[in-house]
This record gives C-alpha cells, structure tokens and sequence, in this order.
C-alpha cells in the first residue's frame, strides 16, 4: 500500500479527489487515478505518455541517464557477459540460471526448434514478393493452431513448454521466410550449432552443412540479446492488452509482431540503410549533414537520437564494438555504404550541433549496418528485431497472466455528434 497520496480539486465538485501515491523501486512514482471514474472523470494521455498500465518487475529504462536493465542487470554487462538464451532465461525466470538450469533451458529450446509441416506448408504458399513481417507474422499465429490442445495459461507446465517453442522457433521461421522468398530450399535445425549459429546456418547455409563464421554469430547472438525486451513499448503493451483477454500466447505475440511491422517502432535499421541510398555517396555526406540540420528541410538523419534516451542509447555502445569486429572480420572497412556509415558516425560524435542536441548513434544505426554486411536483406530487418523481442514479449504476458489481470480498455475524449434523431 502507501502512505502518500495526492488531491485533485477539480472545479463543481463538493470536495478534492484523494489519488493514492505508489512508490516504484526505481524511477518515478506513479498515481492511481483509477478513482476518477466514479467522479464523473478519466485522465486524458493520448499515446499513453504518461500513464503506467501495468506493474511489472522485468526491464527499467531510464532515458534521461540511458540506464537500461533486466532484472537489475545493466544492458551492457549482459551483452558483455551473458549470452541470447541466458539473458533469455532471465526474462522470463528472474534471476541468471546456474550452470544446470542453463543446460537444461537451452536443451529444451533446442528440442522445440523444429516447426510443424502444416507451418512449413503455409510459409510455401506466400508470394515470393510477400513482405518477410506478413509471413512471419502469419506463421506464429499459426502455432496457435499447432498446439491448440496445450495451451492452457492457467497452467504453468503449458506456459514453459509455450516458451521453449517460441524462443526455440521465432530463428526457424525466421530462416524459412528467407529461404521461401529466396526461393531456396529449407535448413532444418542443427542441435549441434549455438542459438545465433542455428540462425545463420539455416539462412544462408546449405542442408548437410554447418560452417557459420564465429563473429558473425556472436555479432547475431548480440543483436538478438539488446533487442530481447525494452520496456512497455508500442509492441510490447500491444502483447498485454491483446493477451489481457485471455487470448493464447501465440496470437497474442502475433498481434505484437503486426505492431513491430510499423516504421515507426521496428522499421529504424531498415531506414538507415534506405538513408545511406539516398544520400549515395561519401562525398555527399556533408551536404545531408546540413540539409538535417534545417528545419525547413524534410530530409531526417535516421538511426540518431532516441525517443526514450534522451542521452545515449545504453545498447548503441555495445553495437559499435559489434560492428567493428563485423566489418574488420569481412574486410569491409572500405565497403561504399559502409564507409558513408562511419562517416556521419565520426560526425555525430563530433560535431557540436549533434553533441548539444544529443543525437547519438543508436542501436539501430550499428544493428543495420552490421546485418546489412552478414548480408541480411533490409527487408528482413524487422523480422530479426522480432525473433529478438519474442522472449520480452512472451516474458510480459508471462508475468501478466501469471496474477489476477484485468481485461485492457482505454477510455476515450469523445468529440463527436451528441444525440440526434434519425430524419423522418
């Protein structure tokens, strides 16, 4: 409970509305206007800026330090330290695993990797034009049909197998939209390769073969660990308030992968790699820098600044030290588009109008630029963002249904016509 509360008085009524103060572990408090209601009132918050919709215990941001932690764990000593499936297990369990339970979680992912034919099928019959989200996409939703008779949320043994196939399918799917829109034949799982292994040898490799470049794979490990769970974002509260029905994992999740879909949440990599064509050419560099300085201009430098960070992406630091490896390991220091990168990098980090404003490279500037070397196609980027994000997304619905939840339902300001009769 609290012992701190705060009152609104609000003109006509007979005396101030007393709003209960509930303290957080970290970051700023929070005030319970649920109340309201029954005084005629709701809060109006349009993009629920300021509004908690729920308490959770998985992942704290704080934008203004860029502080971003799971469990209490700093991003950076996780990307340093840990690995995908550990950071995993943290998510979901809430402390690091000790050398047996890591053992047998990643056991267990492995043997749910493999995805049902009916799944297998239905990726076969999109176009091979189909944007990578829609089939991905459509795919989880389809496990939801898989496994329709073990799906019980109230039961815990149901919920862990559920997440073993999720975390242990999202990187096949994921492979197999690559594979059908390349026109190439499937790779099946290897339970002899590491997680991000299992993920590049599926996309780029050949069935009977199992060579996967050892930096590329850390490199992919490590994009698939920053993007594992980010707070309540857009995809994230889609997940809760989709799941907050009572509706299975699976659905629930694709609805958060439709939500990812969005330019505006998970399509910042593919963008910067969109800019750097258009900018086209390093001797063009300083003439973009200017046109993003003019806010007259429409061009925007894609990849800089943070709406949450507003000083520095925690995870951009790791990145950067992830894309050097990548490039020095493929030889692509000099690559044109490459080149263009690391330019308005150096630019970014020095010049006094980005410093002032705080537009730093973020995660998004590196994770492109080091798929796009691996060769991963833009198109795809999203789809890696979301087998990342599947174990944040799962571990909050997790935790949800885990408690008494409430069905999600926003309030509206409505604005439109009162009553009117229809014309006789």
């Amino acid at each position: 409970m609290t012992d701190k509360t705060a009152r609104l008085m609000v003109e006509g009524l007979a005396a101030d509305v007393e709003l209960p103060i509930y303290a957080s572990a970290v970051g700023p408090d929070v005030i319970d206007v649920t109340s309201l209601t029954k005084n005629g009132y709701f809060t109006y918050d349009p993009g629920f800026m300021s509004t908690a919709a729920c308490e959770s215990k998985i992942t704290f941001i704080d934008g203004g330090k860029g502080v971003l932690l799971h469990r209490g764990y700093p991003i950076d000593q996780l990307a340093e330290h840990s690995d995908f499936l550990e950071t995993s297990y943290l998510l979901l369990k809430g402390e690091l695993p000790n050398a047996e339970q890591k053992k047998t979680f990643v056991q267990a992912v492995k043997d749910h990797s493999e995805v049902a034919p009916s799944v297998a099928n239905l990726i076969q019959t999109f176009a091979k034009d189909a944007h990578p989200m829609a089939v991905l996409c459509s795919a989880v939703a389809a496990l939801a049909a898989v496994y329709h008779s073990e799906i019980d949320i109230t039961n815990d043994n149901d919920r862990d197998i559920t997440a073993y196939r999720l975390i242990g399918q999202m990187p096949t799917l994921a492979a197999m939209t690559y594979k059908h829109l390349q026109g190439e034949d499937f790779v099946a799982p290897n339970a002899a390769l590491e997680y991000a292994e299992n993920y590049l040898n599926m996309t780029f490799g050949k069935t009977g073969e199992s060579k996967v470049n050892p930096v590329l794979a850390k490199a992919m490990d490590r994009i698939f660990l920053l993007h594992a769970d980010h707070e309540q974002n857009a995809s994230t509260s889609t997940v809760r308030l989709s799941g907050s029905s009572g509706t299975n994992p699976f659905a629930a999740i694709a609805a958060g992968i439709s939500t990812l879909w969005g330019p505006a949440h998970g399509g910042a990599n593919e963008a910067v790699l969109a800019m750097l064509e258009e900018i086209g050419s390093v001797d063009n560099i300083d003439t973009y820098v200017e046109k993003a300085k003019d806010k007259a201009d429409p061009f925007r430098l894609m990849g800089f600044g943070h709406r949450v960070y507003k000083n520095f992406d925690p995870r951009a630091k790791v990145m950067k030290q992830t894309c050097d490896e990548v490039l020095a390991e493929l030889g692509l220091e000099n690559d044109p588009l490459l080149a263009m990168a690391k330019k308005l990098e150096k630019i970014a980090l020095e010049d006094e109008y980005f410093i002032k404003k705080k537009l730093y490279p973020n995660v998004d500037f590196y994770s492109g630029i080091i798929m796009k070397a691996i060769g991963i196609p833009p198109e795809m980027f999203t789809v890696i963002f979301a087998t990342g994000r599947a174990v944040g997304w799962y571990a909050h619905w997790d935790e949800m249904v885990s408690e008494p939840y409430k069905i999600g339902r926003p309030r509206q300001l409505y604005t439109g016509y009162t009553q009117r009769d229809y014309p006789a």
